[in-house]
């Protein structure tokens, strides 16, 4: 899932009517096929990124996986430890300020490079160890790390899972799915900023469990699971920012007001405004068009959100159980990794229940 997380005890309620609701209506789109990218017997993956040619898979490490954090994919769909051996080598006990500890997303930002999100926290549930949390950026000419932004105890707080990330000129935004917020980073200075922590927006409901199979997922307490701000997508001019706890709903605010240091926190708060009621999602991709693609885990589906709220079945699969964090590729493709995040064992009594090979899809949707 493009994010994990402790369970949050206390939330806030928050009413959302999603503007436009009247014309969201359900609509089937004609039968596509799923292509298979790769497959694995030994790597849970549930982030990829593309980019000329090359084909980057990660996962977290409390999946149970057997393969490198970060890995690129060779010419059979081996998985090769990417930028090198190195950066996957980390182990308890080691220094975790330039190795990959625990890895949630890896996204391209418009220049091409690749980013890492590494949550720096080794177990589910757990803190960052100090230093661990950062993003990594890799140059995709070079293939070697170019700089790497850490976050300090300020931004990656007691239980933080800094989950995904978006970038909007001189900023990326980041979400976290532990302790709930937004992280506002300065890919100049290297600043980085908490926003909007603990409103409701950002927190987990309630009354919004994530169901798949008609069961409830179950954190490891055997409570039920709880993703706080996980989701986000910026709008193809870079005006707004749209971000959800897992299971929503959906808000959004202008990044100019996340872009200024100076407003209070309150004053910030009030610029959240409701943006769409959509179920529990495993991942989001948003195209040129603002057509905001997103797995249904209920459905195990793929879904679009068009800008005027209607919303389209574009496949329902069973293969498509638990489809996290989907990228879609300048020929058109969305890319479909399926790491079954609800079978793996940590949610199930330590008994995993994956079905293997684990597999990542592709599918035209332009």
């Amino acid at each position: 899932m493009k994010s994990a997380s402790l369970a949050m005890t206390a939330w806030l309620s928050f009413a959302f009517i999603a503007p436009g609701a009247q014309a969201q209506t359900q609509k089937q789109t004609p039968p596509r096929s799923l292509l298979v990218a790769a497959e694995s017997n030994s790597m849970i993956w549930n982030g990829v990124a593309v980019a000329e040619g090359n084909t980057f898979v990660s996962g977290p490490r409390w999946t149970g996986s057997k393969g490198p954090a970060l890995a690129r994919l060779d010419a059979k769909g081996r998985p090769k430890p990417y930028p090198d051996a190195s950066w996957n080598a980390w182990k308890p006990g080691d220094d975790p300020r330039n190795v990959f500890v625990n890895i949630n997303a890896i996204h391209r930002d418009p220049s091409g490079d690749l980013w890492v999100v590494d949550t720096g926290a080794p177990d589910f549930g757990g803190n960052p160890l100090p230093g661990g949390a950062k993003v990594v950026r890799i140059s995709l000419k070079t293939h070697r790390v170019s700089r790497i932004y850490p976050f300090g105890p300020e931004a990656a707080q007691e239980g933080s899972y800094i989950d995904d990330i978006r970038f909007n000129g001189r900023h990326a935004y980041l979400t976290d799915a532990g302790r709930p917020g937004l992280i506002v980073l300065d890919l100049e200075t290297g600043k980085t900023r908490r926003v909007l922590d603990g409103v409701a927006a950002t927190t987990a409901r309630a009354d919004r469990p994530i169901v798949l199979g008609g069961q409830t997922v179950k954190a490891p307490d055997r409570s039920d699971l709880k993703v706080n701000a996980d989701p986000l997508e910026l709008s193809p001019d870079g005006h707004w920012l749209y971000f959800a706890p897992l299971s929503g709903p959906w808000s959004r605010i202008e990044t100019r007001w996340l872009d200024d240091p100076s407003i209070r926190p309150e004053a910030l708060a009030a610029h959240v405004e409701p943006w769409a009621d959509l179920p529990p999602v495993g991942g989001t991709a948003m195209d040129a068009n603002g057509d905001l693609y997103f797995t249904n885990l209920a459905q195990d589906a793929l879904q679009k959100r068009t800008p005027d709220g209607r919303i389209e079945t574009v496949i329902q699969d069973p293969r498509l159980h638990w489809v996290d964090a989907p990228v879609i590729d300048e020929q058109g493709f969305i890319w479909l990794p399926v790491p079954q995040m609800d079978r793996v064992g940590l949610f199930n009594q330590g008994q995993s229940k994956t079905v293997w090979p684990v597999s990542l899809y592709r599918l035209r949707i332009h």
